[in-house]
């Protein structure tokens, strides 16, 4: 079995054919995805598709692109609905996806602090995980990981230097690699995924985003997950099950709730 630790499944690009999407991931081996909300306006969204399909887990949050138009009043509703009190939603696994973002420097870099401290506040609150962007932020994300405490989380997409990497694991941190790790050019993240405990991965496919080099550049889905869990095993020199054994099992220690599809 395999875990997709960061598939965007509710998103507008799947709207056509979710269901054939879906099936393809489950016969691809991929049973359970974590399905993060990006902001206030797709917390609703990522609840009604982790209904639809079992193995499906949401997480909420609002990301540091979308920061421009939130006030407090959005992160009294994200709480609520981390917490439950949204009637509708479904039970949070983890408060994401959140973060910084320096790749586009128009973004206000004091409002995206603002925001992500407060959203690691209530992820200390309610004692939740997060799933964490850092996207050329990896030093500045740290750096507010070691402020406010929180009960450990993924690193999504993670792309920064191995200290950075033995950073977060301190911290109680998973590693996220996905689609970057299948381009040969991709030198540095293979070292990383290679190189790093084999208690600190977990597989991702960022669907429908970071598509693999197989896709070339089109629409990614979580069946893509199979593929590369085969290409990391295959680099790291151990069988694609044993992999993803190892994989899941430090998906459902971060992520107690997946242990009843494990």
């Amino acid at each position: 079995m395999l875990v997709d630790s960061h598939c965007h499944l509710a998103a507008s690009q799947f709207n056509a054919d979710r269901d054939e999407v879906v099936a393809a991931a489950r016969a691809a081996g991929v049973r359970q995805l974590v399905i993060p909300a990006v902001d206030r306006d797709s917390f609703a969204t990522v609840s009604a598709c982790c209904a639809q399909y079992a193995g499906c887990h949401p997480a909420y949050g609002i990301h540091p692109l979308f920061i421009s138009d939130v006030d407090d009043v959005d992160l009294s509703l994200l709480e609520d609905w981390l917490s439950g009190a949204e009637r509708s939603t479904q039970t949070a696994v983890a408060v994401g996806e959140i973060g910084l973002d320096l790749y586009r420097t128009t973004t206000d870099l004091a409002r995206q602090e603002r925001f992500f401290a407060e959203q690691l506040k209530i992820a200390r609150k309610l004692d939740l995980p997060v799933l964490v962007h850092s996207r050329r932020a990896v030093d500045l994300v740290l750096k507010h990981l070691r402020r406010i405490r929180v009960r450990g989380g993924i690193a999504h997409a993670f792309n920064g230097s191995r200290q950075q990497a033995e950073e977060f694991v301190k911290l109680g941190f998973k590693l996220g690699f996905g689609g970057a790790l299948t381009f040969p050019g991709s030198t540095r993240i293979r070292h990383l995924a290679t190189s790093v405990p084999l208690e600190a991965i977990v597989l991702e496919t960022d669907s429908p985003d970071m598509p693999p080099i197989w896709l070339n550049g089109a629409r990614n889905t979580p069946a893509s997950l199979k593929r590369v869990n085969d290409m990391l095993s295959e680099l790291r020199g151990m069988t694609s099950a044993e992999l993803a054994e190892v994989t899941t099992h430090n998906m459902v220690t971060l992520l107690p709730q997946l242990r009843s599809g494990y």
